[in-house]
């Protein structure tokens, strides 16, 4: 790719709207836009001010055929989202205007732009760092608003300058080492053995304390994958179509009438879910069923939380011992449902089984219970020590892991100073340390990693 040359795309979504907006970028932007753009006062685009919209239509050169009333702004470098200069046309919005235009504007000399080209210029320009430019894609993609909050300020850089300010305290304690490592005839002291340990203890602590974010951040980003089991007829369906406060799966007194899968998104108190309503998990000899209770199991394991439901006016079951036991080692919360009914469960024994595990007793029929549920799902995400409001957060896979490795390396650098071996081995440890944090922001990845990171993004972006 070369980086100098005039890319396009259409930057707004397929299909009917108001307006589209076909973006330009590159040293030839303003020249092509001349091109086929023809002012209603006659004068040339570069002729106009700077980041003002001029009225005209776009006209294609050879045919003199207007193809679309249009408003047209020129922005010039570097003061731009690309820091290149950039063109944007906005016409009639539909399929047919946006495609002719930005047909016209490739045959002018453009290229067609690869996926998140116009961010990944911004990046290799130097006008955002990598970590930035992946909060671009949170930010179109976030659900919620507490999700679209954390995407902003990761775009505003707050969790770049927090690993900046890291990596910061890290080069102070490699210059350290250095020194020692120049004046290696004499014997280390302890002082600097004792700082080189003080430092990078407190350096480990801010990593893990970042780190301990990553959980709610993923989910705040991706949505927490929830699913509903528990065995035929004890509310689940119900329970769905409670929070989703519409009749979205159908509900009988009958066993077994959820056969297939039902997922929907939902926004609870800001945090973004995939809901799963999955077929009661029982022994059946129906083929159907049977192929949607293996569905369940499979969702289940892919779960992040799963809400499992009992009917209170039911003994335990062996199906129900069952799916506790398969519960256990994941994060759960139980749903006593029917408690408007006489009560017959033995929630000893629900204990016995769960331990911790939460456990609320609702009624579906009555609609008790639903608030308790949503504020145990939200301190649950949440852990009650995280406010996303003024706390840097880790929402990116690829963030979480450079993360481990930094401190891994760092952990190992410890033991080496706690070991007093050689200053040469306790830079290693240092450097890769500062390395894999240079991972998060970009300033130690490969080509090959960006490419693979900007391949994800949506074109036009």
């Amino acid at each position: 790719m070369f980086i100098d040359d005039t890319i396009a795309a259409i930057a707004t979504a397929p299909g009917e709207a108001g307006v589209g907006i076909i973006r330009i970028s590159g040293n030839d932007a303003i020249e092509i836009a001349n091109g086929i753009f023809k002012s209603k006062s006659g004068k040339k685009l570069k002729e106009a001010d700077i980041r003002r919209l001029v009225y005209g239509h776009i006209v294609d050169p050879k045919t003199q055929e207007v193809i679309d009333e249009v408003l047209v702004v020129y922005m010039r470098a570097p003061y731009t989202y690309t820091r290149e200069d950039i063109v944007e046309v906005n016409c009639h919005g539909g399929i047919i205007p946006v495609k002719r235009i930005l047909q016209l504007i490739l045959r002018m000399g453009a290229r067609m732009a690869e996926a998140g080209e116009f961010t990944k210029r911004a990046f290799l320009n130097g006008r955002i760092d990598l970590a930035q430019a992946e909060a671009v894609m949170d930010l179109i993609s976030a659900k919620t608003d507490t999700g679209f909050g954390v995407a902003l300020d990761q775009l505003e850089g707050s969790l770049s300058k927090e690993v900046e300010g890291i990596r910061n305290e890290i080069l102070q304690l490699l210059a350290h080492i250095e020194v020692s490592i120049d004046f290696s005839e004499e014997d280390v002291d302890e002082v600097t053995l004792d700082y080189l340990l003080e430092g990078s203890k407190a350096v480990k602590e801010k990593m893990i304390k970042l780190h301990e974010t990553a959980e709610t951040g993923k989910i705040l980003r991706e949505g927490l994958n929830t699913v509903i089991i528990g065995k035929p007829n004890v509310g689940k369906s119900s329970l769905l179509n409670a929070l989703l406060k519409e009749s979205r799966a159908i509900v009988t007194e009958i066993p077994g009438t959820t056969r297939d899968i039902i997922e929907e998104q939902l926004n609870i108190k800001g945090i973004p879910i995939r809901l799963v309503d999955t077929a009661g998990i029982r022994d059946t000899d129906d083929i159907v069923e049977k192929i949607g209770v293996d569905k369940s199991k499979e969702f289940f394991n892919k779960a992040d939380l799963v809400i499992f439901m009992l009917d209170s006016s039911r003994e335990l079951t062996q199906e129900d011992i069952e799916i506790m036991e398969m519960i256990k080692i994941k994060k759960a919360i139980v749903l006593v449902n029917k408690t408007d009914l006489p009560q017959i469960l033995d929630l000893s024994k629900v204990y016995d089984i769960l331990g911790e595990k939460n456990v609320i007793k609702i009624s579906l029929m009555e609609k008790t219970g639903l608030s308790e549920l949503e504020d145990t799902l939200v301190d649950m995400v949440y852990k009650g020590d995280i406010k996303t409001k003024d706390h840097i957060m880790v929402t990116n896979i690829r963030h979480k892991n450079a993360l481990e490795r930094a401190i891994i390396s760092l952990e190992e650098g410890i033991e080496a100073i706690n070991k007093k071996l050689a200053m040469d081995f306790i830079e290693v440890d240092f450097k890769n340390t500062w390395d894999y944090l240079g991972e998060i922001t970009g300033d130690t990845v490969g080509e090959d990693l960006i490419d693979h990171i900007f391949a994800n993004f949506c074109i036009g972006k």
